[in-house]
C-alpha cells in the first residue's frame, strides 16, 4: 500500500500560521481596529490565499481572545471593554510571577541590562500617566520575559494566552483602574529583584504589580 504523502498537510499549517501572524499583527497594531467586522472575501484579497487557511487562522485568533465570532453572525475583532481588564490584567500576574521566577536566575548580562531598561522606560511613561501606551505594548513587553524562562510548556502557555489578555488591557480606564501610585512602588521592587538576582522577589514584586492580593 503507497504511504499517502503528508506535504499538503504540512504546508497548509505553514500557510495557516503565517495567515494567522499577519492578521494578528494588524489588529496588534491597530489596522484592524476593535469591533472591525472581518469578510472572508476582504481578507482573501488582502491575504491571497484560500478561505481555509484563513478560516483556521481565525479559529486559533478566536481561542486566543483576538477574535470573537458567532456562526452565521459574524466575525470581529475582539473590543477591550472596561468590566475586562482587571481580571485580564490579574491573570497576567498569575502567569508571569511564575515566569519571572524561572526567567530571572537565567538571565545573561545583557538580557538582564534590557530588562532592567525595558522596566525604567515602563516606570517612566507610568509617570506621565501614559499606561495606556504602556498597556498597548504589553504583549510585546511580556515576551521579553516568556522568551527568557526556559520552559517549554510555560512558553507554550505564554504564546496561547498573552495577545488576547494583554489586548483586552487596552481600555480608556486602565490608567483609573491600574493607578500609578500602586504600581511604581512595585516596579521599582522588581527592578532591583532583577539587579540582586532574587526569583523570589521579583516574583512576588510581579503579582503585586498585577494587584494581585499579598501573601502576607
Amino acid at each position: 500500500m503507497p504511504v499517502p504523502s503528508t506535504q499538503p498537510a504540512a504546508e497548509r499549517k505553514l500557510l495557516r500560521d503565517t495567515v494567522q501572524d499577519k492578521i494578528r499583527d494588524a489588529i496588534m497594531d491597530g489596522t484592524l481596529e476593535p469591533g472591525e467586522r472581518l469578510n472572508d472575501d476582504d481578507l482573501i484579497a488582502w491575504l491571497g490565499v484560500s478561505r481555509t487557511p484563513i478560516r483556521e487562522a481565525l479559529a486559533e485568533l478566536a481561542r486566543s481572545g483576538l477574535i470573537e465570532m458567532a456562526p452565521n453572525r459574524y466575525t470581529r475583532v475582539a473590543a477591550p471593554a472596561k468590566d475586562e481588564l482587571l481580571d485580564a490584567y490579574r491573570t497576567l500576574g498569575v502567569i508571569y510571577g511564575g515566569v519571572v521566577r524561572l526567567a530571572v536566575p537565567r538571565f545573561t548580562d545583557a538580557e538582564r541590562k534590557k530588562i532592567v531598561k525595558m522596566l525604567d522606560d515602563v516606570a517612566s511613561r507610568v509617570r506621565k500617566e501614559e499606561q495606556s501606551e504602556v498597556a498597548h505594548d504589553g504583549a510585546d513587553l511580556y515576551a521579553m520575559w516568556a522568551d527568557a524562562c526556559g520552559n517549554p510548556s510555560l512558553e507554550q502557555l505564554c504564546k496561547s494566552t498573552t495577545d488576547g489578555l494583554a489586548f483586552k488591557l487596552r481600555v480608556p480606564e486602565f490608567a483609573e483602574l491600574v493607578p500609578a501610585d500602586v504600581i511604581l512602588p512595585e516596579l521599582r521592587k522588581l527592578q532591583d529583584a532583577v539587579v540582586a538576582k532574587d526569583p523570589i522577589a521579583a516574583e512576588l514584586a510581579m503579582e503585586a504589580v498585577h494587584l494581585l492580593p499579598s501573601r502576607g
